[in-house]
């Protein structure tokens, strides 16, 4: 079977290896709009099996022709602007859809549409979201009764590599990860829904610290809006908290609220000498080639998901932990390893009929937790999961 891979950046490279590498997919259609950059890297790793192609983003006939080769999946990693408009040809064409991104309000009003013409949208198909999605789709059908769920995700430098002032290096598109630094919240505590706007995130009183295993402790800050999962849940009266949150090492909040504060990461031009500088684009570009990682340096990706509720009447805490690190042997990141064989696997469970859902899916409610993880643990994706007593 055939597989369009549009997009071939940090996460595509992952993608591509995946499904280069499959034994149900016979053809790889990689796509991407630095074509020579793009024939060279599929040159040096001897992919075989794969076809290179320049792909416009902004133009649909470009998508359109693409679309059109006769593949039965296509995994979009481009610039989630250009889901919706991607998600339109192949629903056009009867081609399955994956992608990483939050689902747009424009993706989730394709949805009645691609039913009826018997595709399937997979979109938040990556990390985070993604895995932990699966996860929690598991962990609510472990429970009768949910009370509480948090969600971690984290992708920080191994402690030995992380020799900046930072803590941090760039396994992501940075421009991506300032604006996430500029996003709204919304999470509960005590059964209160909280809103924490986009120059909040990093206030003391929304860090939290948590312990990891082999790790030691990272901290943790409100990551996007948590409560519009309470939809999977089947009944949301019972629930006191909800949170998703993002971890980094200690420090990392406190450097970034008084960025924050001083207006570092504001988009809003400012004037310098007679040039319009946006604030966030010239941080993104001073800190970028400061903030790599070396050739045999690893970055890590921790993942943890903790939902606490009553099965049959007894208190319950199911809880699903991951750590992934960078394969030194492939060069693959660990952060590219999650999100984006992630959507290679979901791309081929599709074409499986392993999820056999069509019009809009979740992961929460349609990646089955059992085949997923078999196909993690191929890739050597360890998942552990601990179901206990709660408080323990």
């Amino acid at each position: 079977m055939k597989v369009l891979l549009l997009g071939v950046g940090m996460q595509g490279k992952a993608a591509l290896h995946d499904l280069a590498s499959s034994d149900i997919v016979t053809e790889v259609i990689a796509a991407d709009a630095d074509i020579d950059t793009l024939k060279a890297y599929v040159t040096d790793r001897g992919y075989a099996d794969v076809a290179c192609e320049h792909v416009d983003a902004d133009d649909p006939a470009s998508v359109t022709r693409l679309m059109s080769t006769g593949a039965k999946a296509v995994v979009c990693l481009l610039p989630p602007r250009c889901a919706p408009a991607v998600a339109r040809v192949a629903i056009a064409a009867g081609v399955h859809f994956v992608e990483t991104s939050y689902a747009s309000p424009t993706l989730v009003a394709l949805a009645d549409e691609a039913e009826a013409a018997g595709v399937a949208l997979l979109p938040e198909c990556g990390l985070d979201p993604g895995i932990d999605l699966v996860m929690l789709g598991e962990a609510l059908r472990r429970l009768d009764v949910v009370e509480e769920v948090r969600s971690y995700g984290s992708g920080v430098p191994e402690p030995e590599a992380s020799d900046n002032p930072l803590r941090y290096k760039i396994s992501w598109r940075f421009d991506g990860v300032l604006s996430a630094y500029r996003r709204p919240a919304r999470l509960m505590r005590d059964g209160v829904v909280i809103d924490i706007d986009d120059r909040s995130q990093f206030c003391p009183e929304h860090i939290h610290t948590i312990k990891v295993d082999g790790l030691g402790q990272l901290e943790a800050y409100p990551n996007g809006d948590a409560m519009k999962y309470t939809r999977y849940l089947k009944d949301a009266s019972t629930l006191r908290h909800m949170g998703r949150y993002a971890a980094r090492w200690p420090g990392h909040a406190a450097f970034w609220k008084k960025l924050v504060d001083l207006g570092f990461l504001d988009e809003t031009p400012i004037d310098v000498d007679g040039v319009p500088v946006g604030p966030r684009r010239f941080l993104s570009a001073l800190l970028t080639p400061r903030l790599q990682y070396a050739e045999g340096e690893r970055d890590l990706v921790h993942l943890r998901v903790d939902v606490v509720g009553r099965k049959d009447g007894e208190p319950k805490r199911i809880l699903f932990e991951m750590i992934d690190r960078r394969d030194l042997e492939t060069g693959l990141t660990a952060m590219s390893r999650t999100v984006g064989f992630t959507a290679a696997i979901g791309a081929q469970m599709l074409l499986t009929g392993a999820i056999g859902g069509r019009g809009l899916l979740s992961p929460v409610h349609d990646v089955p937790w059992e085949p997923f993880e078999a196909e993690l643990a191929k890739r050597h994706i360890a998942v552990s999961c601990a179901s206990r007593a709660r408080g323990s």
